[in-house]
């Protein structure tokens, strides 16, 4: 019999391999490979729980860990979709340098391992995720791309993945879709399940709770094709308080992405108008 996290591993492995064939079907296998190199890794399996145990244990923040990390993948993934669909090219194909299966490659790595740092603390934890991530990204790439004619391709894999972990907090100057894809998709994963625990375990006030009620307040995150550009993002939440989520978190993020020109931005409680971001 199978265990819960076993189950768990297979869902989310079904899940994000069908965003990527839903992408195209001239998908090549490199994306497929890799993304079930990042489900089944056991360090990398073992680096997002201990990260998710320091900022729900010890830090009182709300999820960081494998769901999130995951999570991220998959609003990514829907994104790069949306822009493949709309004919964008990503930053690698735009200047000859990489794939648009590159491209997905690396934006697969960087976000599950884009939170690595949280094992360590909250401050600067984008640039200790990179120094954890390297050697791993490094590990997977060799697995998958062996061959020595493949070394500018794992370096230009590589370098943008690292790219995309190190600007997911939108404070540091990112210049790829790839990595803007990242910074949005971190930001998108913001509903009321990813604050239940810490709510949960937490009961006394502290700083930052706004974070993790305003959260509580978020019930859907919607990425779909938009109306005037290729993604629209819809966030309904049950109560106004939701609206500190999206203005302190997710808007700052759009605005600091190289993609924000591709991305429509509503928000709405439940029963009113939806308000327009972007």
């Amino acid at each position: 019999m199978k265990s819960p996290k076993e189950i768990t591993v297979e869902q989310w492995l079904m899940r994000l391999t069908q965003e990527l064939v839903d992408i195209t079907p001239e998908v090549d296998d490199l994306p497929l490979h890799v993304i079930r190199d990042l489900i089944n890794d056991t360090e990398i399996q073992a680096v997002q729980d201990f990260a998710n145990k320091v900022s729900i244990t010890r830090l009182g923040f709300n999820d960081h860990g494998p769901v999130h990390m995951r999570t991220v993948c998959h609003n990514a993934l829907r994104m790069l979709k949306l822009l493949y669909n709309a004919g964008i090219p990503t930053s690698l194909q735009r200047e000859q340098v990489g794939s648009f299966d590159d491209s997905v490659t690396a934006v697969a790595l960087a976000s599950f391992c884009h939170d690595f740092g949280m094992t360590i603390g909250r401050q600067d934890h984008e640039l200790h995720s990179g120094i954890l991530a390297y050697n791993i990204i490094d590990r997977i790439l060799q697995k998958n791309l062996p061959d020595e004619r493949d070394l500018m391709r794992r370096v230009v894999i590589r370098s943008t993945a690292m790219e995309g972990i190190l600007g997911h907090m939108g404070t540091r100057k990112i210049h790829s879709i790839e990595a803007g894809v990242i910074l949005i998709a971190d930001g998108c994963d913001m509903t009321k399940g990813r604050a239940r625990v810490p709510i949960e375990i937490n009961a006394a006030p502290k700083m930052g709770d706004i974070h993790k009620y305003s959260a509580n307040s978020i019930d859907r995150v919607l990425i779909q094709k938009g109306k005037v550009r290729p993604i629209q993002i819809v966030v309904q939440m049950s109560a106004e308080v939701g609206f500190f989520q999206i203005e302190e978190v997710l808007l700052p993020k759009i605005n600091s992405s190289p993609a924000k020109e591709y991305v429509e931005l509503y928000a709405c409680v439940e029963g009113s108008e939806p308000k327009h971001y972007l």
